[in-house]
């Protein structure tokens, strides 16, 4: 995958305005933010980049007598997981029975106060999905939660698998066989490697491409999780619905906590229910009902 690199300056800078521009610009295809001085470094797949969007939400920025200006950079290819791949990162613990880890950082034994405790190895290379982000654990956590109370959730669709571990995490809690896609060609290849680590591989079928590959996906599923922006979601809801059973569960993350109303209207306007909704600060998840 290939990034920009847009640095926003706010005049006069404030956290507020840092963060609602954070927020808003999310509706432009943004996945990433860091911090400077004056404002924000945002980072956008080119090819999911909507620069009249952006225009427009600056236009209609919320904050009177702030002005945002910005520039666009083609970032740097590199390994945006290579701080993880270095010095990977401390195990991740979503909850006393279901611990995420590197394979270099062992939970501690005061962890596993239940045998039963679920243990994911991720090792991240050019991937999004180590558990770290809020979208990632809210979507594990609702995974353990469904399939304590459900043991029908055989078959499950990943849509922008990542490192794979939505998918990992289904499997190693009940699930019977999995199929993941991604558009990029690393992430597709780290979640099969992923799968292996986990002793999963046999279950899981990894996929190159968008949600158009779903047209060439046999068979229906029983839970559907996709962890993406806002702007995808809606725009291939349609397509996950497609591949739902009657009575199947939608999971999804990767967006603000405003962007709730028009994504619960978009999946109520394809027939499907709101079940749950979950916030971890900005950040939101929905369980949705066919």
């Amino acid at each position: 995958m290939r990034y920009f690199e847009v640095n926003f300056t706010i005049l006069p800078y404030s956290v507020d305005a840092s963060d609602m521009l954070a927020a808003m610009a999310g509706e432009a295809g943004f996945e990433t933010f860091e911090e400077t001085e004056t404002g924000l470094k945002g980072y956008v797949q080119q090819q999911l980049f909507d620069i009249a969007t952006l225009q427009s939400v600056l236009e209609d920025f919320p904050f009177e007598g702030t002005t945002i200006t910005y520039d666009i950079h083609e970032a740097e290819d590199r390994d945006w997981n290579e701080q993880w791949e270095q010095e990977g990162f401390e195990p991740i613990i979503v909850s006393p029975t279901l611990i995420i880890h590197d394979g270099r950082h062992l939970p501690d034994e005061s962890s596993l106060t239940y045998p039963s405790t679920t243990l994911i190895e991720i090792d991240a290379k050019l991937a999004f999905g180590t558990g770290t982000h809020e979208t990632t654990r809210m979507i594990c956590a609702t995974l353990e939660e469904l399939f304590s109370a459900n043991t029908s959730l055989h078959n499950v669709l990943d849509c922008g698998t990542g490192t794979g571990i939505l998918s990992i995490c289904a499997l190693k809690l009940g699930a019977q066989k999995a199929v993941g896609y991604d558009i990029d060609e690393w992430s597709v290849d780290n979640a099969r490697h992923n799968a292996v680590i986990n002793q999963v591989d046999d279950r899981f079928t990894s996929l190159l491409g968008d949600a158009i590959i779903l047209n060439k996906v046999e068979g229906t599923f029983d839970l559907v999780m996709a962890n993406i922006n806002r702007n995808i979601l809606l725009n291939d809801m349609p397509q996950f619905v497609s591949k739902m059973n009657v009575g199947a569960t939608l999971i999804l993350s990767g967006f603000y906590t405003d962007d709730t109303p028009i994504l619960t209207e978009k999946a109520q306007s394809l027939g499907l229910t709101l079940q749950q909704q979950k916030e971890d600060q900005q950040w939101a998840c929905l369980v949705l009902k066919r």
